[in-house]
């Protein structure tokens, strides 16, 4: 009953990592009668464990204590580490940045990925192949897999390990991307890209389980790159200043602001791209920490839409294929799409052939950099790998 308990809550305004981790086993009933009390109710529930939050806080800001004063120690490595992450537990787009960072970098030098693979059902070190599968390395890293065959893409939990697993296997490379990895401290990157939503601030946000944060705020000052991403694309200068004082960054430390593209959808089977018609119902399927955005782009490109959503790096099911189809029916215009992420996507390939007969569609998402800023972004970038290697 588990699922269903973490899945009523997602649906009534939870975010999908809270649902996910405050899911208890309940009978049927009684979480049919939690799925019906109101979202504001469930909003605030998160308010009444302000006490965990707290001893959350005690607890990250005693690690980073330790830290900080080296008696736990961080290792370095003789390449450049690039690290992107956050402060929160997920939707601040670490995926697509990821995807950018490599697009930039794969032509000029040797890259790889090194991802934790959340909710992958292998463990320890593992370095992506042919034969490999969402569920061997987990969706983002089988995403990046895909879209970049040609760039190694490894996984594994302690990084500390996996790293000259990495090299041994590929002794060429000369970069290591880290994925979600800035609050893991064992390893000590040259570059540090902090992520932040702008509709949601590290600077205004609280602690889990209250908030969002996974990491005190005052960790941002070890990054070198801030990044407020998901801006609404008309930002103006005098909101991105006022943002920049919010934040109040250390000397040297730059902040960068993205917006969200979308790409045309293309088909999950034929790959072939179509525009969104404006006239067309669309069934909108998600496993993402933050589907906001994406709402908010089918509200203005599509006649209507509604929206299964699951939690972020759901594994789905056949029952969960069942409701998809059975949602998609309900949809009584001729008119009519299923479109998922990306990172959706990579876990329902195991579905191929039973998903053929539908009209299913995917969609990407890329970083946009405002106020012409993208070029600087890139060439800090390499600026880094080549004056690392300049120093070793």
């Amino acid at each position: 009953m588990a699922p269903l308990f973490s899945l009523c809550l997602l649906r009534a305004g939870i975010n999908p990592v809270i649902a996910d981790r405050i899911t208890v086993p309940l009978g049927h009933s009684l979480c049919f009668k939690l799925f019906m009390v109101s979202n504001f109710f469930l909003k605030s529930f998160r308010i009444l464990l302000l006490p965990f939050a707290l001893l959350y806080w005690l607890g990250i800001a005693a690690r980073n204590l330790l830290y900080d004063k080296n008696i736990l120690k961080s290792s370095s490595f003789g390449l450049p580490l690039i690290c992107v992450g956050n402060l929160s537990v997920g939707g601040t787009g670490k995926s697509p940045m990821v995807e950018y960072i490599v697009g930039i970098l794969k032509d000029k030098f040797k890259v790889a990925t090194l991802s934790r693979g959340y909710k992958r059902k292998t463990k320890g070190y593992t370095l992506a192949n042919d034969s490999s599968t969402a569920l061997d390395i987990g969706d983002e890293p089988m995403q990046f897999h895909l879209k970049f065959p040609d760039v190694p893409v490894a996984v594994g939990e302690e990084r500390l390990v996996a790293i000259p697993q990495l090299l041994y296997d590929k002794p060429e490379t000369e970069a290591i991307i880290l994925d979600d990895a800035f609050q893991h401290r064992a390893i000590k990157a040259g570059l540090n890209i902090l992520l932040t939503e702008y509709d949601n601030l590290f600077t205004r946000d609280f602690y889990l389980p209250t908030g969002d944060l996974r990491d005190v705020k005052s960790s941002y000052k070890r990054a070198q790159i801030l990044v407020v991403s998901k801006c609404k694309p008309g930002l103006t200068a005098m909101e991105k200043e006022k943002i920049i004082d919010e934040i109040n960054p250390l000397t040297g430390q730059k902040i960068f602001f993205t917006a969200i593209d979308y790409s045309q959808p293309y088909h999950f089977v034929s790959k072939k791209e179509m525009q969104l018609p404006g006239s067309t119902d669309v069934l909108l399927v998600t496993g993402i920490a933050n589907p906001r955005p994406l709402k908010k782009m089918l509200e203005e490109h599509s006649n209507s839409y509604q929206m299964l959503q699951f939690p972020d790096h759901h594994i789905f099911s056949i029952d969960d294929l069942n409701e998809i189809r059975n949602k998609f029916n309900t949809i009584k215009t001729n008119d009519k799409l299923i479109l998922t992420t990306e990172k959706d996507a990579v876990r329902l390939e195991k579905f191929t052939s039973e998903m053929g007969e539908l009209p299913l569609y995917v969609i990407s998402i890329r970083h946009r950099f405002l106020f012409g800023e993208g070029e600087q972004f890139n060439k800090q970038l390499t600026d880094f790998i080549i004056n690392f290697n300049k120093q070793v």
